[in-house]
C-alpha cells in the first residue's frame, strides 16, 4: 500500500464486504464501510467536497472562520479537514447527538454550539437557522451550508457513484442501493451518476418513523408535520433544496427500536460495528431483499463507526431506559430496578474499601449512590453526600475506609410494595432499597421511576 502525505488522502475508496450470516432472502447482499474513512464517516467525502471546492472559487482561505449546522458527522468530516488546512470551525449541533460525537468533535478543535432538537425549521433555534444566523453574524464568516451546497452532491455523483460500479463490477455489478437521506447529498449525486451509468440500478431509501420522507417517495404527498427519532443524522422535517427524489423508487420507514436492535445485530453477525443509521439502512435493505422475488445484488451503506455511540445504542442500560430492550416483567418492583443484583449489574463497594474507590465507581458509572455489600449482605448505603461530608476540610481522608461515612440505618422496601410507596422515599432525598425478604434486589432512583412511566406512555 502506498504511504500517503496526508490523512485526507485516505477519504474514500471504503472497501465492500458480503455479507454471509444475514437473512437476505434470495438476494446478496453487500456492505459498503463508510465507516472506514479517516473520521468515521461517509461524510468525510462532503467535508473535504466542500471545503476545497470553496478554495477553488477563492472563497475561503487558510485562517477564516467556517460555519455548519450538523447531526454530528458532517462536523466530524469538516472539522478533520479543517484541522489540516488550517480553518477556524464553529459547529451548532442538536442536543440528542451522543456525547462521543461531541467529545471527538472538541478535541479535534471545533468550537460546538448546542441547540434544541424538538423544534423544525424556521425556528430561530432549529440547528441549520441558528449556524445560518451566526454566519451572518461572524465578520468574515463562511456558511458551509451542506443543505444547499452543489459540492455535497458532486462528492457523490463523481467520487462515491463511481467507486460503487467499479467495485461491484467484481461481483457482477449492483441491482439497488439502499441510503438513507439528511442534507440529501449521497442520494441526489448517486441518483444523478447512476442515470448516465447505470440506470437500472434502484435507489432505495431508509428513513426514520417521524421523518416526512417515506411518505413524499410512496405516496408523493408532502407532510408539514413531522415527529421526533432519535436515530442521528437521516431523516428530515423538510426537503433540502439540493435533493432530487426524482429516482428513488421505494422508502422504508424503520423505527428507532428496529434500527438500533439491527445495528447490534450486525456487529453480531458480521462483526461490523456500525453507528445507528447504519441500523436504520441495514433494516430497510433486509426488507428490500426479502420481499424481492428473482435474486438481485444490493448494496448498502454503513453510514460510520459504532464507537460514537457505545453510551447509546450498544449501551444495554441506555437501552433498556429508554425501552429498547426487554426484561421479562415481574409485575413488582423489579420492573424499576435497572441494574438487579442478582444479574451481578449493581455496582457496589465492601465496607473495607477506601472512599476514593468509591468515589471513582461512582464517576466511572455515572451513579451517586453505591450499596455496601459484605457477604451477599447489604450493611449500608453511600452516596455522594456521605463523601463530602467527610472529606470536606480534610481530604487525606479519601484513604480512609467506606464503612466510616456509609449510612447504616436504612429503610428497606418489599418488592412487592406498590409503586407510589416510592414517592415518600423521594421526597425525604433518598432511594428506594429494594428486597425480597432479607434478600438485597437493587435500588430505585427517581430516574428509573421516570423511565418506567415514560416507558409505559410509549
Amino acid at each position: 500500500m502506498p504511504i500517503h502525505d496526508s490523512v485526507l488522502d485516505l477519504i474514500g475508496e471504503t472497501p465492500v464486504v458480503r455479507a454471509q450470516r444475514l437473512d437476505a432472502g434470495i438476494c446478496e447482499l453487500y456492505l459498503k464501510l463508510e465507516s472506514q474513512n479517516p473520521g468515521g464517516s461517509i461524510k468525510d467525502r462532503i467535508g473535504q467536497s466542500m471545503i476545497e471546492a470553496a478554495e477553488r472559487r477563492g472563497d475561503i482561505h487558510p485562517g477564516d472562520t467556517l460555519v455548519e449546522g450538523t447531526a454530528g458527522n458532517t462536523g466530524i468530516g469538516l472539522a478533520l479537514v479543517a484541522q489540516q488546512k488550517g480553518y477556524r470551525l464553529i459547529l451548532v449541533v442538536p442536543d440528542k447527538m451522543s456525547r462521543e460525537k461531541i467529545f471527538n468533535l472538541k478535541a479535534m478543535g471545533a468550537q460546538v454550539v448546542l441547540t434544541r432538537s424538538d423544534v423544525a425549521k424556521g425556528h430561530p433555534d432549529y440547528y441549520q437557522d441558528m449556524a445560518e444566523r451566526i454566519a451572518r453574524e461572524t465578520p468574515g464568516a463562511y456558511f458551509v451550508n451542506q443543505f444547499g451546497n452543489p459540492d455535497n452532491p458532486a462528492a457523490h455523483e463523481f467520487g462515491t457513484g463511481p467507486e460503487i460500479l467499479r467495485q461491484m463490477a467484481d461481483a457482477g455489478g449492483v441491482d439497488a442501493v439502499v441510503f438513507g437521506c439528511g442534507s440529501s447529498g449521497t442520494m441526489t449525486g448517486l441518483s444523478r451518476c447512476f442515470a448516465e451509468h447505470a440506470p437500472h440500478v434502484e435507489l432505495i431509501l431508509a428513513d426514520p418513523i417521524g421523518s416526512i420522507l417515506t411518505e413524499y417517495i410512496n405516496e408523493g404527498t408532502l407532510s408539514d408535520k413531522s415527529a421526533s427519532w432519535m436515530v442521528e443524522g437521516i431523516g428530515e422535517d423538510f426537503l433540502p433544496s439540493i435533493a432530487d427524489f426524482s429516482r428513488v423508487k421505494r422508502a422504508y420507514a424503520i423505527s428507532d427500536k428496529e434500527s438500533f436492535l439491527t445495528a447490534r445485530a450486525l456487529l453480531q453477525a458480521e462483526g461490523i460495528l456500525g453507528g445507528s443509521s447504519s441500523g436504520t439502512l441495514l433494516a430497510a435493505a433486509l426488507r428490500y431483499c426479502r420481499e424481492q422475488t428473482v435474486p438481485k445484488k444490493v448494496l448498502v451503506f454503513v453510514c460510520d463507526t459504532g464507537n460514537k455511540y457505545l453510551s447509546k445504542l450498544y449501551n444495554d442500560y441506555w437501552m433498556l431506559d429508554n425501552g429498547f430492550l426487554e426484561r421479562q416483567p415481574t409485575g413488582d418492583l423489579r420492573d424499576l430496578i435497572l441494574r438487579p443484583y442478582s444479574q451481578r449489574d449493581t455496582v457496589v463497594v465492601a465496607p473495607g474499601d477506601l472512599l476514593v474507590t468509591a468515589y471513582q465507581r461512582m464517576k466511572l458509572y455515572e451513579i451517586s449512590q453505591l450499596p455496601v455489600m459484605e457477604d451477599e449482605r447489604l450493611v449500608g448505603i453511600l452516596d455522594e453526600s456521605d463523601v463530602l461530608l467527610h472529606v470536606y476540610g480534610d481530604e487525606a481522608r479519601f484513604r480512609e475506609t467506606v464503612s466510616t461515612a456509609m449510612t447504616t440505618t436504612l429503610d428497606f422496601m418489599d418488592v412487592r410494595a406498590p409503586i407510589e410507596s416510592l414517592l415518600p422515599v423521594f421526597e425525604r432525598g433518598q432511594v428506594a432499597i429494594v428486597v425480597d425478604g432479607g434478600q438485597f434486589l437493587g435500588l430505585i432512583t427517581r430516574i428509573d421511576l421516570l423511565n418506567y412511566l415514560r416507558r409505559r406512555v410509549q
